[in-house]
C-alpha cells in the first residue's frame, strides 16, 4: 500500500486480517529498539471535538515534517517528535467510519437526558463510549522512526494495557478477531472488554488510540452495542477490583508501560 494512503484499524477484523499473535510476540522480543522522542501531554478533561482538533494539528505537523527532506531549524525538529495525549472526555459516543448508527440504541432526546453527545469520527471501527473515569490515550507517533508496522503498533498498545493490568493482579488477553484488551475472552458468556482500540494512520503517522476503563460508569455502555458486539460485555478496573482506583496512579502505570514497550524517550 502506498505510504500516502490512509490506513484505518477498526474494532474488529475479518479472518484474513487476524493477527498472528505468536509471530508478533517473537517480533516484540527480538526487534531492535529505536528510542523515539515523545512529548507527553495530560490535558485533563476536555471536549471530544476540541481534542480531535488538537490531534489533527499535531498529526499534520508530524506528517509535514516527514515530507521535508532537510530540517532547517529547531522548530522543525520539534514538529518531528511524537506526542502522547492523555485525556478524559465528558460523556460521548463516537462512531467509526465503518460503523452503523443502529448500534446507538437511544435517540437524541435520550442522549440529551443522559448529558451525552454523539460524534461521527474518521477512525476505524464501530461505536464506543468515552466518559469520566476512563483513560483515553492518543499516541501521535511516526511508526517508521519506531521501526514497526501497524499490526505491531496495535499489538504494543494492547501489550501496554495487559502489563498495566498485571500490576493489579488481573490477566488481560486478546480476543481472536477483535482488537483491544479483554478478560476471559475464551469463556462463553464471560468475555468482557476493558480497553478499546481504534486508530487511523497516514504515512505511518498515527492518531486516535485507546480507551481504558478505570472508574468508568459502565451503565453508559448499555445504550450501545460496543464495537458492534451484542454478545460480549465491558468492564473496568473498579468493577474487577471492587473499589474505585487511584486514577492518577493508573495513568502513571500506563505511561510507564507505553514508554518501556515502545522504548520512548520522554522530552518533558
Amino acid at each position: 500500500m502506498p505510504p500516502s494512503c490512509a490506513i484505518i484499524i477498526s474494532c474488529s477484523k475479518t479472518r484474513e486480517q487476524r493477527l498472528n499473535f505468536t509471530i508478533l510476540h517473537q517480533l516484540f522480543k527480538t526487534r531492535e529498539k529505536l528510542s523515539y522522542n515523545v512529548l507527553y501531554q495530560d490535558i485533563g478533561r476536555r471536549d471530544y471535538d476540541e481534542t480531535w482538533n488538537l490531534q489533527e494539528v499535531i498529526f499534520k505537523k508530524l506528517v509535514d515534517c516527514k515530507l521535508k527532506k532537510n530540517l532547517t531549524d529547531h522548530q522543525n525538529e520539534t514538529d518531528c517528535t511524537g506526542t502522547l495525549i492523555f485525556v478524559e472526555h465528558p460523556h460521548v459516543y463516537t462512531l467509526g467510519k465503518s460503523g452503523s448508527e443502529n448500534n446507538l440504541l437511544i435517540d437524541h432526546i435520550q442522549l440529551q437526558a443522559k448529558e451525552a453527545r454523539f460524534v461521527k469520527t474518521d477512525r476505524g471501527g464501530d461505536i464506543t463510549y468515552h466518559g469520566p473515569g476512563q483513560i483515553v490515550g492518543y499516541p501521535i507517533f511516526d511508526l517508521e522512526k519506531i521501526g514497526i508496522g501497524l499490526k505491531e503498533y496495535i499489538f504494543y498498545l494492547e501489550e501496554a494495557i495487559i502489563n498495566t493490568l498485571l500490576e493489579f493482579g488481573i490477566t488481560g488477553s486478546r480476543l481472536d478477531g477483535a482488537t483491544g484488551v479483554w478478560l476471559d475472552p475464551d469463556t462463553k458468556g464471560k468475555a468482557r472488554k476493558i480497553c478499546a482500540i481504534g486508530v487511523k494512520a497516514s504515512r505511518y503517522v498515527t492518531m486516535h488510540g485507546f480507551a481504558f476503563n478505570v472508574n468508568t460508569d459502565l451503565n453508559y455502555f448499555n445504550y450501545i452495542n460496543p464495537c458492534g458486539f451484542t454478545d460480549k460485555g465491558v468492564t473496568s478496573l473498579e468493577r474487577e477490583l471492587g473499589d474505585k482506583q487511584d486514577f492518577e496512579n493508573v495513568k502513571l502505570l500506563v505511561r510507564e508501560n507505553l514508554g518501556r514497550i515502545f522504548d520512548l524517550n520522554w522530552i518533558n
